[in-house]
């Protein structure tokens, strides 16, 4: 265990680069007047149009309940549209407007420009093989999920007895129904 350092763990190399191109990135779409995760998503519906919001999810890797806010305010910034899917009321089909459109097509390039700079210095096919590895490292974290459930699920069962017998105490006593009284 001696020989870990942080300073050259994988984890943290692979963050420390995706923090600082997204620091850089951020600064320069703010006078755009977007964020990094919007981009991602402008990006995104540009490469795929029609997506719902959980597979837009997985491919910009924002958290559902804030990508359905950030969704939310990129229309009402007129950057993309949602429109219920015919045949599923429940199911939101989301697109880019013309203006979010237009914007991706400014940002994109930029955006290309940043990568450019950050692996210059690399050959065609190193990059390729960069890309193909952080992919296969990724699906490879899949891996953990059964251990990280298992280990959620002492405490989710311990949490849960604690908020049964909250209710229990809080919640006053319940009256039994007769068939056809009220």
């Amino acid at each position: 265990m001696s020989a870990y350092r942080l300073s050259n763990s994988f984890p943290y190399l692979v963050n420390r680069v995706g923090v600082r191109i997204g620091e850089m990135f951020s600064r320069h779409l703010a006078p755009y007047d977007v964020t990094l995760p919007m981009y991602r998503v402008l990006a995104s519906l540009w490469e795929l149009q029609n997506q719902r919001l959980r597979d837009l999810g997985e491919m910009t890797s924002i958290e559902l309940s804030t990508l359905s806010r950030l969704i939310s305010a990129m229309h009402r910034k007129g950057l993309v549209s949602r429109a219920r899917v015919a045949g599923n009321e429940r199911t939101v089909s989301i697109n880019l407007t013309p203006k979010g459109r237009a914007l991706a097509e400014v940002l994109i390039p930029q955006a290309v420009h940043f990568e450019e700079v950050a692996i210059h210095s690399f050959g065609t096919d190193e990059v390729a093989k960069l890309k193909k590895a952080l992919a296969i490292v990724y699906d490879h974290l899949n891996e953990l999920e059964p251990q990280i459930l298992a280990a959620e699920a002492p405490k989710a069962r311990h949490s849960n007895r604690r908020s049964h017998r909250a209710l229990r105490r809080k919640a006053p006593p319940v009256t039994p129904m007769v068939a056809g009284r009220k």
